[in-house]
């Protein structure tokens, strides 16, 4: 990027070449409409040239880059939310024949898309994206240790809603879960032993 701001096209060709698969990767994943996803790539890339000339390197590029993608999602977001509630209709209605063509996937999707905001942001930026902790706290700034419990719970929680036979053997059977002294037959037992 240094390169870049000095003046060398080439190095900005480099950049997209190296970049623009994972960010195309990056809207893919949370954009349902491929095209849409394609041209937020494009803005990225855009911005990118815009802010070149204030570019300072205080982090990894990688780490800049992916804020500039989000926050061209987060403005997508919103203006999706105001054209929804301006128009009446929401424009990105997910098609689950494209998002994936495996139940699995769709399964995991549903599952991920459970998940709370920030925990879902925080498992995308580390499991996809492949951030590492300081990246995601620089990104979402947010303390590097809240990034940590955050993944950590993010998981958890995904693990739960993917393996729901785990989380229902731990909790017992409310059908079942009766006091001893409301049971006759257990009553009765207990009388045999005394």
């Amino acid at each position: 990027m240094l390169t870049f701001t000095q003046g060398s096209p080439e190095a900005f060709t480099e950049l997209f070449a190296r970049y623009q698969r994972p960010i195309d990767g990056f809207f893919r994943r949370r954009i349902a409409d491929p095209a849409r996803a394609e041209e937020l790539t494009q803005e990225t890339f855009l911005a990118l040239l815009h802010a070149a000339k204030r570019y300072e390197p205080r982090a990894l590029f990688r780490t800049y880059l992916y804020a500039i993608a989000l926050k061209i999602l987060r403005a997508h977001r919103r203006k999706a939310i105001f054209r929804a509630a301006f128009f009446g209709r929401s424009e990105t209605t997910p098609d689950p024949t494209r998002q994936d063509a495996t139940e699995t996937g769709l399964w995991v999707r549903r599952a991920v898309a459970q998940l709370e905001a920030t925990d879902r942001e925080i498992l995308l930026l580390r499991e996809f994206e492949q951030l590492s902790y300081a990246e995601i706290a620089d990104l979402l700034q947010l303390p590097i240790n809240t990034v940590r419990s955050r993944l950590f719970r993010a998981r958890i929680a995904l693990r739960e809603l993917l393996n729901p036979s785990s989380s229902a053997a731990a909790a017992p059977d409310p059908a079942q879960a009766t006091s001893p002294g409301g049971n006759p037959q257990m009553m009765a037992e207990k009388g045999q032993r005394a």
